[in-house]
């Protein structure tokens, strides 16, 4: 499994096996299109924050970040854009999005996004510079893509609709389920298994949880084996709430925990590319290590907002009432990621329950 894959009109295709050196390889590759995982385009769109800096190059970047998502917005919602867009964009253009672009070479057309959910705004991000976000939804027992996002039909924030052929379904508590040539047979020589993973009239059950819309678009909202129900009953659904908390520049992975527990708690891991840049700022020499920064009142203050927000996503049952900062990350060596780069809740919870029973609920029960 790789990080991500690159094509271009002639047909060489071509593998990045990590992110360390993905601009430069992708500046030397000169691709047409780039497929990722989520990690991927958060890295570029970093990577184009940090090069603005924090000063008024910053503040420029964060406008024109800011008009992107509101251009692609008006387009999504079949608007017209006024004329004080077309200008700001037109501004932004020459001085922002063809800089980002040229960043991922100078052929580059598209850009897909698949293997875990993606920040809409990210999305929207991309899709405002002029580089459409494509993004579906597979999994292994459907041969990988089941539904996909068309460039004539890219609502982001949905996963797009099945390939002719194939069907998929919402169950009554939420569940996806789908149908089709592409979808596997069994496993081999695991009948019972089988069985359990398929519905009684042929159906199977992805484990995920989503939405269809009115044309029949899926939208994917979580998983099931990932709702988190704490001590009072209350049902919490993580990754929105996680996705928020990493919007945060120098924040790498949030994941939400409290199952069992009296309220909602996160563990936070810090982004090491993103510390390099805003350490400077406070005063810290940039190649401070993870376990200093991890304990400066400062990391917590500029993490802060970004819980704050997402807080006021949800109720207060639901909200995180606690976080703890990670002296370290979330890695394939500890079994926290998976080699696509999704975070493996269940070995999170068991690598860092030390901090989890020790400093986000010490003496709660």
């Amino acid at each position: 499994i790789q990080y991500c894959s690159i094509g271009s009109d002639d047909g060489v295709v071509g593998y990045l096996p990590d992110t360390k050196s993905l601009l430069p390889d992708l500046r030397s590759f000169k691709p047409t299109y780039l497929l990722g995982v989520p990690r991927v385009f958060e890295k570029v769109y970093n990577a184009a924050s940090r090069k603005a800096g924090t000063g008024f190059k910053g503040r420029i970047f964060a406008q024109a970040a800011q008009c992107a998502r509101e251009w692609s917005r008006t387009e999504q919602d079949g608007g017209k854009h006024s004329a004080s867009q077309r200008a700001r964009h037109a501004m932004f253009e020459t001085s922002v999005y063809r800089a980002v672009r040229g960043a991922l070479g100078p052929n580059i057309r598209y850009v897909a996004c698949g293997g875990a959910p993606l920040s809409a705004d990210l999305a929207h991000f991309f899709a405002g510079i002029g580089l459409p976000m494509i993004q579906g939804y597979g999994m292994t027992e459907t041969a990988a893509p089941f539904t996909v996002t068309r460039v004539n039909d890219n609502k982001i924030g949905t996963v797009g609709q099945p390939a002719p052929g194939s069907s998929v379904r919402i169950a009554d508590d939420g569940e996806v389920q789908v149908r089709g040539a592409n979808v596997f047979r069994g496993y081999h020589n695991l009948p019972e298994k089988t069985a359990e993973t398929f519905t009684a009239d042929g159906w199977l059950k992805t484990g995920d949880l989503g939405s269809l819309d009115e044309d029949g678009r899926l939208t994917i909202t979580g998983r099931k084996k990932d709702i988190i129900i704490t001590a009072g009953g209350k049902n919490v659904s993580p990754i929105p709430m996680e996705e928020e908390i990493a919007k945060c520049p120098i924040v790498e992975h949030a994941v939400i925990v409290g199952d069992g527990r009296p309220f909602i708690g996160a563990l936070v891991t810090l982004d090491p590319e993103g510390l390099a840049s805003w350490l400077p700022t406070i005063g810290q020499p940039a190649d401070l290590s993870l376990a200093d920064a991890a304990a400066l009142p400062q990391v917590r203050e500029e993490i802060q907002p970004f819980v704050d927000r997402a807080n006021a996503t949800v109720s207060r049952a639901e909200s995180v009432r606690k976080f703890v900062v990670l002296d370290t990350q979330f890695t394939q060596e500890n079994s926290c990621l998976t080699p696509s780069l999704k975070v493996v809740r269940p070995a999170v919870n068991r690598v860092f329950s030390g901090a989890i029973d020790q400093e986000l609920y010490a003496g709660k029960r």
